[in-house]
């Protein structure tokens, strides 16, 4: 069964499925090593920390969402959040990479 916290936000009691958030952190870290991008970089790109980047990957509920927008921006995936407030179908082609790292021919 999917673990659930519930977080308390302006007086009110909502649940937090975790699985969801941590699925949707291993979509964006497959979508970094796609690229090839170490987490240095990204999270520079993102104008975020690597700490801050590393709880995105693991499904944070507390990061803020304008990060997320950045990320997709960054990804050129952020019309998928035009699509999901539009009501339509987003079809979830990735799965999370089997890689663990990017390489290091990338780093400076």
């Amino acid at each position: 069964m999917a673990k659930i916290i519930w977080i308390t936000y302006w007086r009110s009691n909502v649940a937090m499925p975790t699985h969801k958030l941590a699925a949707l952190g291993a979509r964006l870290r497959a979508e970094r090593l796609k690229r090839d991008m170490p987490q240095a970089e990204f999270a520079a790109r993102l104008d975020i920390s690597i700490p801050t980047l590393h709880k995105m990957e693991s499904g944070d509920p507390g990061v803020q969402v304008g990060y997320w927008m950045i990320a997709l921006e960054v990804l050129d995936r952020a019309k998928e959040v035009d699509i999901l407030l539009a009501g339509q179908s987003v079809s979830d082609e990735s799965a999370p990479a089997s890689r663990k790292r990017a390489s290091k021919k990338n780093r400076k």
